[in-house]
């Protein structure tokens, strides 16, 4: 109701629109009818992604992907601020990662304006590395299955850096960009790493 309050207060006339369900037992179903009755004078396109419970825990890295496909930016619309892309230096390798939006990511953000940060960081359990802060940033914790790239504040002040899967209570603070696990492991190594974070310019 609330997505169909929003298309008749809103006019799509010549617009292509994409359809996509995040998260949900039944999927899209019957919505598709029923939006495109909303929209008669929209296009409508034919690639839609249908995301079922069981899904979603990682739909929205699959989400982001389908929208490059579709030939936009992970980026576009939304509130994309300066400095939300994060440099990692790991060795003579440079990653880039996108900060998550919200006020945890938005402290190291504050942290990083003043000066790169050098983080001590060890293997725990072969699946992350994780190092201290040296301070602690606000926390937004959630239930959050891990992926290969992502970028997890653990109780407030350390650092953690996965490359495999973990369900657990975490703050989000970003992802790498575009890198398997693999790729990830080869990168961080086994043991000890020092990682130096700065923001993009």
């Amino acid at each position: 109701m609330a997505l169909l309050t929003f298309l008749e207060e809103n006019d799509l006339s010549g617009k292509d629109v994409y359809l996509f369900c995040s998260h949900g037992t039944g999927g899209l179903a019957d919505s598709v009818d029923i939006i495109t009755e909303a929209v008669p004078d929209a296009e409508i396109s034919d690639n839609i992604f249908d995301c079922y419970e069981e899904d979603a825990a990682s739909s929205e890295e699959v989400i982001r992907q389908w929208v490059q496909e579709l030939g936009y930016s992970s980026a576009q619309g939304e509130d994309t601020v300066q400095g939300n892309a994060l440099n990692l230096q790991i060795g003579d390798t440079v990653l880039t990662a996108e900060l998550a939006d919200n006020s945890s990511a938005e402290a190291l953000r504050d942290l990083l304006a003043d000066g790169s940060l050098e983080i001590a960081m060890q293997d725990y359990a072969d699946m992350e590395k994780v190092g201290s802060l040296g301070q602690e940033l606000p926390a937004n914790d959630e239930q959050i299955t891990t992926e290969a790239g992502d970028l997890i504040l653990y109780q407030g002040d350390s650092f953690v850096i996965y490359y495999a899967p973990n369900t657990w209570n975490f703050t989000r603070l970003g992802k790498i960009n575009d890198i398997s696990a693999e790729e990830l492991q080869d990168i961080l190594g086994e043991g000890d790493v020092t990682v130096t974070l700065s923001l993009a310019e």
